[in-house]
């Protein structure tokens, strides 16, 4: 399946969807660290570095594009920031609909923060779909709330025979599906319809409550670490009970959230230099407490300014807290040890706290592929041994 990334930044979504099979066409990110970043980790002349409105996407109609996937830059939604949403200079998304309008690949996926669907933005929101629905319709308004009401109209019509896609969309957190990371993350996946694909998303594959019983219940995850139980008693006794009154003996039946502690296995403690060496100067204090080592971590974030209140810091079985090395950084995002992060600790981690996990890009991105090959097969006709086009 061939795709282009769009607002690749670091790469997270285009690593995910190339171990799902996926073969680059194109990479476009504005960001110049960004860029070095993916010049380390894929052939340069897959990159485009620029503005994606400055990206020709007609020069690929030839090339077969299946999917479009990429992560519009967050901040207009996030929670963190201003929230000016369809206001904000820096909205992207419709640059993303203008690629898919162009293109009209098989399948595209999408993802954001958890404060695009809230509900100041639900109308917006509810734009962004409908635009993404229905990508042939032209918008004949400045004002995207006349937009909204346009196609909020034709959404209610039957017997629409323009091009369509079959959108969805979904809150979900990438500890779920195996990510060391409490990182809540809105997906947004469309089908081309006249493929007439059902796609459900991914069923989660980890659980907090298979680590509390690994934790409190059965000691397994301490002896897995060759490392004492550091649980409170009497917290540990009221989650067994807890547990123990839901599931009875049966253990959780998804695997447990994974923690800090797992995914660091092997590399030790940060020293010396490079990817793995120790940054010091990180302190406790309230709001700024770090991610417990035996927790999945705190959502890793950019920041304005580098490091935010605590999420790139990490708290250690004696209570001291240090930062968090790029390497540890890197496994907490589930990219690979030897995948390159251009630029000092600030920069990567800023590059980091962006970036799609790669596990979640994985899960997502492998289901879509698996679904669009399913596509291609029912369209292929066996008798005259080609493929009718779908």
């Amino acid at each position: 399946m061939n795709s282009i990334e769009i607002f690749s930044g670091a790469g997270g979504m285009a690593k995910g969807l190339e171990l799902a099979g996926s073969k680059h066409q194109a990479l476009v990110e504005w960001n110049a660290n960004a860029c070095n970043t993916l010049r380390m980790n894929y052939d340069q002349n897959l990159i485009f570095q620029g503005d994606v409105r400055d990206f020709t996407f007609a020069d690929y109609k030839d090339k077969g594009v299946d999917i479009i996937a990429g992560g519009p830059p967050c901040q207009p939604f996030s929670l963190g920031g201003k929230a000016k949403g369809s206001n904000d200079e820096r909205d992207m998304f419709p640059a993303a609909i203008s690629a898919i309008r162009t293109l009209m690949p098989k399948a595209f996926i999408f993802e954001n923060v958890k404060g695009l669907i809230r509900k100041s933005f639900a109308e917006y929101f509810r734009f962004i779909i409908l635009q993404l629905t229905y990508p042939e319709i032209a918008l004949e308004s400045d004002n995207w709330h006349d937009n909204l009401l346009h196609l909020q109209a034709i959404d209610r019509q039957q017997g629409y025979t323009g091009l369509r896609y079959n959108v969805s969309h979904q809150l979900v957190n990438a500890a779920d599906y195996g990510v060391p990371q409490k990182r809540e993350r809105v997906i947004i996946v469309g089908f081309r319809s006249d493929l007439h694909i059902d796609w459900k998303f991914p069923k989660p594959t980890h659980c907090e409550d298979a680590l509390l019983w690994a934790k409190h219940v059965t000691g397994d995850y301490w002896s897995r670490h060759s490392i004492a139980n550091t649980s409170n008693a009497a917290i540990s006794k009221a989650i067994v009970q807890r547990l123990t009154a839901k599931y009875g003996l049966r253990t959780p039946e998804l695997m447990p959230w994974r923690t800090m502690r797992d995914a660091f296995v092997g590399i030790g403690e940060p020293k010396g230099n490079g990817e793995h060496s120790l940054r010091k100067g990180a302190r406790a204090y309230p709001g700024h407490t770090g991610s417990d080592i035996d927790e999945p971590s705190k959502t890793i974030k950019a920041g304005d300014h580098g490091v935010p209140g605590g999420e790139n810091t990490v708290r250690l079985t004696d209570g001291s807290i240090r930062y968090l090395s790029v390497l540890e950084a890197k496994r907490i995002q589930t990219f690979p040890d030897d995948y390159a992060i251009a630029g000092a600790w600030g920069e990567a981690m800023r590059q980091l706290g962006n970036a799609v996990p790669v596990q979640l890009a994985h899960v997502v991105g492998k289901s879509v592929i698996n679904m669009l090959k399913t596509a291609v097969y029912k369209n292929f006709d066996h008798h005259t041994r080609y493929a009718s086009p779908p």
